[in-house]
């Protein structure tokens, strides 16, 4: 039987161990993927457009972990989020998608980010459904299973941080629903309908519950949320490990490392870190600060708290 912590462990490191994989491949269309890698993309070599090291991450596992290194033994310091995603950008990363970029710019030039999404949704109406939200948000379901009104209200917030569309921060949430599901021993067949209680935006639900009656084929894997919502839903329902799910979601080609790494913690919450390959874990760059964080969050989610102040600050 799989144990809560294997479950922790293996959202954080699928997540990454996804991310890493689907790295090297990043933007390539799915045909010219299924030609170089008729088996599917299956080991993680580092190179691709970023000249990835092997076993180094991108964006989606840098700022899962800025949002892990928030989370305190009270909540979530959402200030210290912020604070986070600005060091990293401030650090030249090699990968960072363009919403995410121009949100953390004004950030830098000191907008407060309670302020960014607004202001970024009047310059751009509804061109900020991107899904930098999704790829990082799973460090909030593993901090807040037991509370669903913090696990929302935090997942609406880090999202809107640089993705303040609605599709963006209730796919946030939808996809925190279904991991904490999927982390309290819940099966793949009701993770679509966990997901989607309570998401107040249509689309994402539709999204989500379409996702499995779709034939391959019109499974879309580019930078839009509901896309990549879609592609992960469908490879966690049509593949039965967590390897398989993982090498269908980043072997879909085009945003291949976040369609992974979101894929990749739906499978690790489902199946746990027994079930990603030693060969995965072992080059991946943040293998140990993961495996702790996790351990730290499976703490704090489980002590019983007298503390009657807002997790969320």
């Amino acid at each position: 039987m799989t144990s809560l912590r294997e479950r922790y462990e293996g959202t954080l490191l699928g997540l990454a161990a996804a991310d890493a994989l689907g790295g090297a491949v990043e933007f390539m269309p799915r045909s010219a993927v299924l030609r170089a890698f008729p088996d599917g993309v299956r080991e993680i070599t580092g190179g691709g457009p970023h000249d990835l090291r092997r076993g180094e991450v991108t964006d989606d596992t840098a700022m899962a972990l800025a949002i892990a290194r928030a989370c305190t033994e009270d909540g979530i310091d959402l200030d210290a989020v912020a604070s986070n995603f600005l060091s990293w950008y401030r650090s030249a990363p090699k990968d960072i998608g363009i919403t995410t970029s121009r949100a953390l710019s004004k950030l830098d030039a000191g907008v407060p980010w309670r302020d960014i999404g607004d202001r970024m949704l009047a310059e751009t109406p509804m061109k900020l459904a991107g899904n930098g939200s999704v790829m990082r948000c799973a460090p909030i379901a593993l901090r807040f299973r037991h509370d669903s009104t913090a696990l929302r209200e935090a997942s609406i917030d880090t999202a809107r941080m640089t993705h303040a569309d609605p599709m963006a921060t209730w796919g946030s949430v939808a996809l925190n629903q279904a991991i904490a599901y999927l982390l309290d021993g819940g099966n793949l067949d009701g993770v679509r309908q966990a997901a989607t209680e309570g998401i107040a935006n249509t689309d994402v639900v539709d999204a989500i519950l379409s996702a499995v009656d779709r034939d391959y084929a019109d499974v879309r894997s580019g930078g839009f949320v509901l896309e990549t919502l879609g592609a992960a839903f469908w490879s966690i329902a049509h593949r039965d490990s967590l390897e398989e799910a993982i090498v269908t979601a980043v072997s879909m080609g085009d945003d291949t490392d976040t369609t992974g790494a979101v894929t990749g913690a739906l499978a690790g919450a489902h199946y746990g870190v027994g079930a990603i390959p030693e060969r995965w874990l072992e080059p991946l760059e943040p293998r140990k600060e993961l495996i702790e964080l996790a351990a730290n969050l499976l703490a704090w989610s489980e002590a019983e708290s007298g503390d009657a102040k807002s997790p969320i600050r």
